[in-house]
């Protein structure tokens, strides 16, 4: 028996999503040309999948500072901050994030995937019990396996269930710890924040809301759908990510807990692993001062998003949620999801093709993130080119039934 023999079915799967056109698990982008175009098979291509919410990848300042800091400390750090210790820049980095989100402290981890990873492992343990979503992202449900603790899952967006679920453990032993994501990544739908703030303190239970997808997105200075919901002060623990909105690569944890640090001696995933390099880490910090002194981008983001959703909807797309910068298009099988996120791509539009079981319910879906630094005109040809293969699908279905 070989040791790969346990992975044939999804060998066999990928074997036939291959038949029917270009790989879209690994797909090639030869040449990034700005945040919403690249070239992909020599052609122009309108990026609708890139998760760029606010378009800085190729902002001249960021990339100035995440220049400076590569030539004058090098391109990487080697090694763990507690084996290693910390760079001035990490720190400052930590700063900048408590004081953008108004937190008394925050701790910068590699990737937003480990940040996960090391705020759920550090904060919850084997005594613990952590009730989640039951739509979260893989990197939640891994950091709660890390930890040990008692895992319940609630239904999504559903504060009723959770109140539920919370009464049974009144006698439990140790704290319960509630876990939501701001926006969720597949759908685009965004948690009823300020109902699951209400629940979690009348059972005295802590929550950490992943704002992954909503920091640079939601509330008038993109601090998150806790922002927009106007909770911030009751939220206890926040996580996200810099590889959307800030357009770098890293994560981080913020609290206003007192004892909050311990973490960084508590966390295995932020103790042993080697720390962000200077340019990562100056890149994120220059970003969140670009948010901070924008909030035109955010703006812009929203006119883009309802644009898109607008237009998909007049089309008759299904769409999965009510707008917001994930538009989530639903199709009707994983036939045609496949066929007409191949033809976008011929098309020159890229978007994100998500079918089970990476999907909530084995939906299949056209899933795409918008860009404040998308063009009225992109957004208009994205809208016509998902038309046209809209027509010809139609044709298609309608020829094989006469």
């Amino acid at each position: 028996m070989d040791i790969f023999d346990k992975y044939g079915p999804i060998s066999e799967r990928r074997d036939s999503l291959l038949q029917a056109g270009l790989n879209p698990f690994g797909l090639r982008m030869d040449k990034i040309l700005s945040p919403t175009e690249a070239l992909i098979n020599g052609r122009k291509t309108i990026l609708v999948g890139t998760n760029n919410y606010l378009g800085l990848t190729f902002d001249p300042d960021c990339i100035e500072a995440g220049c400076e800091a590569m030539r004058e400390q090098g391109t990487g750090t080697t090694g763990s901050r507690i084996a290693n210790g910390s760079y001035g820049l990490h720190e400052e980095l930590e700063e900048a994030i408590a004081r953008y989100l108004k937190c008394k402290s925050a701790i910068v981890f590699p990737t937003g995937y480990q940040a996960n990873l090391g705020m759920i492992a550090g904060l919850a343990g084997p005594k613990d019990t952590i009730l989640l979503d039951a739509d979260s992202h893989a990197s939640i449900y891994d950091g709660c396996r890390l930890s040990g603790a008692t895992l319940i899952r609630f239904r999504h967006n559903d504060p009723a269930d959770l109140d539920r679920r919370l009464s049974r453990l009144k006698n439990e032993e140790g704290v319960a710890l509630v876990i939501v994501e701001g926006i969720y990544s597949m759908l685009g739908d965004i948690a009823p924040l300020k109902e699951f703030i209400e629940v979690k303190k009348r059972h005295g239970a802590f929550i950490l809301v992943d704002e992954a997808h909503s920091l640079g997105v939601m509330g008038e200075h993109g601090r998150g759908v806790a922002e927009a919901c106007g909770v911030e002060a009751d939220v206890d623990f926040v996580a996200g990510t810099f590889s959307k909105s800030l357009g770098a690569i890293g994560g981080f944890g913020a609290s206003n807990h007192p004892h909050f640090d311990r973490l960084r001696y508590c966390s295995r995933p932020y103790m042993f692993t080697a720390s962000a390099s200077p340019a990562s880490v100056v890149t994120v910090t220059k970003a969140i001062e670009k948010i901070e002194q924008n909030p035109d981008l955010i703006r812009k983001l929203w006119r883009n998003a309802n644009a898109l959703y607008q237009g998909l909807s007049d089309l008759g797309f299904e769409i999965c949620a009510p707008a917001s910068p994930v538009i989530a298009v639903r199709l009707s099988d994983e036939q045609t999801a496949v066929y007409f996120w191949n033809r976008l791509v011929e098309e020159g539009v890229y978007v994100n093709l998500a079918i089970p079981p990476g999907t909530p319910n084995g939906v299949c879906l056209l899933r795409c993130s918008v860009s404040a630094a998308h063009s009225e005109a992109q957004i208009e040809e994205v809208c016509g080119r998902f038309e046209k293969i809209l027509r010809e699908w139609e044709a298609q279905t309608s020829a094989a039934t006469v």
